[in-house]
């Protein structure tokens, strides 16, 4: 087995991992690559942010927003609502209603939504559609079940920016905290022909208000409609533990005890299933990742990992409640838990066959979508 010597990564996480004359892995190699040797200095993303506030307040001129948001009332979004108030934007705030937020979490939004004064847009999926869309993923027995939520509110945010012609998208994501998880560990959240292919084997309903964005019309709206996405916490120096206490004083925002478990789903998910029925341990990319980006040392990461994921009065509650609510009975839900992982490429993807085509498709219509916005102009 290979344990990386920097982060807290081995090959039981990702076979493929790779370690250099220093024992780091290349997940740790990739990270130094992209963020440490590449990254802007102080003055430089300063620039950079003040250029693309300027940017977003001219698009904005005469229009109720200049941007839109996601607000899941975890760290890093709750984080961003207070940068982008600080900045003197005008964002619409878009929340993703999938029936699984905890009560600590619509408070959070609640608290955030008041602070700022922003406008909420709150897309509420029809509970039966999703209900059925993650049974599916339950029954197909992939490891990220957490696909429809994080395509969900990915595809309400860009369809709300096309329909009400807001330019640009602002993200929580960064690589500070974000930019480390091995791939045995998830799957692409866009791949669409994936959910709909998981959907059509094991599902029962009709897809009517789950909101799906497909490769040609995301690629449309970004080149045609000509909208941005910029992850602004990539712009400012966005320490977790500063933020925490940041928001916790200005919101009165109160910690869920761990990473998107502002979801119950997920909570249980992160925190039961991966562990129990994937080998997994989501904690480790999170606790390296912050290892990487110098918020924490190697051995106060292993000190967060020795701790217990879960409550034992917590996850009897959880499951209790998590497998009720999908309408199963606890042997069914043990019996899915037993079954051995498939990969996700037993199903249609992006990845394989003809779906493959689409890189080949956008590096020919790349200049001809610019030729086409010259000709509309």
């Amino acid at each position: 087995m290979l344990v990386c010597r920097h982060c807290l990564l081995s090959s039981t996480d990702d076979p493929q991992l790779v370690l250099d004359d220093r024992g780091w892995c290349n997940y740790c190699c990739s990270y130094e690559r992209s963020y440490v040797l590449t990254a802007k200095s102080p003055v430089e993303k300063n620039a950079a942010l003040t250029k693309h506030v300027a940017d977003i307040k001219k698009s904005g001129e005469g229009k109720k927003y200049d941007c839109i948001m996601g607000l899941s009332g975890g760290i890093d979004s709750s984080y961003l609502a207070y940068i982008v108030k600080d900045l003197g934007l005008r964002p619409l705030i878009v929340h993703f209603d999938n029936g699984w937020n905890s009560e600590l979490a619509v408070k959070n939004i609640e608290n955030i939504i008041h602070y700022t004064g922003f406008d909420l847009f709150t897309y509420v999926v029809d509970w039966e559609e999703f209900k059925d869309l993650q049974l599916s993923y339950i029954k197909a027995s992939v490891i990220d079940w957490e696909i429809p939520t994080d395509h969900g509110f990915f595809a309400v945010l860009f369809k709300m920016a096309a329909k009400f012609n807001i330019q640009y998208v602002l993200t929580g994501h960064n690589h500070q905290t974000e930019a480390i998880m091995p791939k045995p560990f998830r799957w692409s959240k866009m791949d669409v022909a994936n959910i709909k292919d998981i959907h059509k084997i094991f599902g029962k309903i009709k897809l009517k208000t789950m909101p799906l964005l497909g490769f040609f019309q995301y690629n449309w709206i970004l080149r045609f409609k000509k909208i941005q996405r910029i992850n602004l916490l990539e712009l400012v120096d966005y320490d977790k533990a500063r933020a925490k206490k940041i928001i916790s004083e200005k919101f009165n925002w109160r910690d869920y005890g761990g990473k998107h478990y502002e979801s119950i789903f997920t909570r249980f998910y992160q925190g039961y299933v991966l562990m129990e029925k994937f080998k997994v341990d989501k904690r480790k990319a999170h606790l390296s990742n912050l290892i990487c980006s110098g918020q924490l040392t190697r051995e106060q990461a292993l000190e967060e990992l020795s701790k217990p994921v879960y409550d034992s009065v917590q996850l009897t509650e959880d499951k209790e409640y998590v497998v009720k609510k999908l309408g199963l009975t606890m042997d069914e839900f043990e019996g899915y838990m037993a079954m051995p992982p498939v990969s996700h490429l037993n199903y249609a993807s992006y990845e394989t066959g003809v779906y493959r085509t689409h890189e080949k498709v956008m590096r020919f219509l790349s200049p001809l979508s610019k030729l086409l916005r010259r000709m509309i102009k």
